[in-house]
């Protein structure tokens, strides 16, 4: 495998780019520092519910995550998480809770990061994507899966103990391989899944199985998805995709075959778009792009040679 080294579009994918915020994991399973830094009243909390958090549409056009300081959050005894630290010193908390908190004034609104992760700074996306990754973890993972028992948090919402068989078990990421294939034509290969509206096409993906390594996904899932070959592979970047637990890992794939035979279960169409082919498409509204916020546009993006149109 070698790595995807043209930067002709050259952006920070979104969810992915640097946060500034120093996760301290070494204070995760330190109680007095962790009360300590609850405490600091240049602390900030946001609250996470359901995938979503408060933000807040400011005049100029920026879009910040609605947090508050420690002693203003609502009570809570254990989901309570430690996201880390920024270069000031100002150290960040998330609060699970089972409704979002009223509108804290006219402008704030309740918003997930499909909706609202390009419009956050690169900090608050970074802080909310490790929330809602925790979040979606804590729900879903309450009972030991070694005995049955009824886990409890530790390390600030990172690790989950069984009081009665004494397994730990840690936060869940499921690796994803999604691709953008290219034919000897230099066309792309987009998809359809069968429960997409029409039109909406976007690079095909899947998850890496059990003993399998993530240029073997790559070639088998295109095969199994369109039945197409895949020879060469070049590894672009990632993005975690906390919906509920994936990190998606970018490639570019070099195809070796081009006659199409979807496998009608995960796709139900797929097609091979010069560039021309999908500019007209998009700006007829034949064909539906991925969200901008999705590391699939990046990769369409970064064959197409610029933004994508929107029609």
């Amino acid at each position: 495998m070698t790595t995807w080294t043209d930067h002709a579009t050259d952006r920070p994918i979104t969810l992915a780019a640097s946060s500034g915020i120093d996760r301290s994991a070494h204070h995760r399973l330190d109680e007095a520092w962790l009360a300590a830094a609850w405490s600091h009243p240049t602390t900030r909390v946001f609250v996470v519910s359901g995938g979503q958090a408060l933000v807040d549409d400011a005049p100029d056009g920026r879009t910040e995550l609605v947090m508050t300081p420690s002693f203003e959050a609502p009570p809570t005894e254990t989901h309570r998480y430690f996201l880390g630290t920024d270069e000031e010193g100002v150290r960040y908390f998330a609060l699970q809770k089972d409704s979002l908190p009223g509108r804290m004034d006219q402008s704030a609104r309740p918003a997930g990061l499909r909706e609202a992760g390009a419009l956050l700074s690169e900090r608050d996306a970074g802080l909310l994507v490790h929330a809602v990754a925790l979040e979606n973890w804590q729900r879903l993972h309450r009972f030991c899966s070694r005995c049955g028992e009824r886990t409890m948090i530790a390390a600030a919402g990172h690790i989950r103990r069984c009081p009665a068989c004494g397994a730990e078990h840690y936060p869940r990421t499921d690796p994803a391989v999604i691709m953008l294939v290219r034919d000897e034509q230099d066309r792309a290969l987009l998809g359809r899944q069968v429960h997409w509206p029409e039109g909406r096409f976007s690079t095909l993906a899947g998850f890496v199985e059990p003993g399998e390594s993530i240029e073997q996904a790559v070639v088998r899932e295109v095969a199994e998805e369109a039945g197409v070959t895949v020879g060469e592979v070049e590894y672009v970047a990632s993005q975690p995709w906390p919906f509920p637990s994936s990190l998606m890992l970018g490639f570019m794939a070099q195809a070796t075959s081009s006659l199409i035979q979807v496998d009608g279960e995960e796709i139900h169409e797929a097609r091979w778009f010069s560039r021309d082919d999908l500019r007209a498409a998009i700006e007829s509204g034949e064909v539906l792009p991925p969200s901008g916020i999705s590391i699939a546009a990046r990769l369409i993006e970064l064959w197409y040679g610029e933004p994508l149109p929107r029609g």
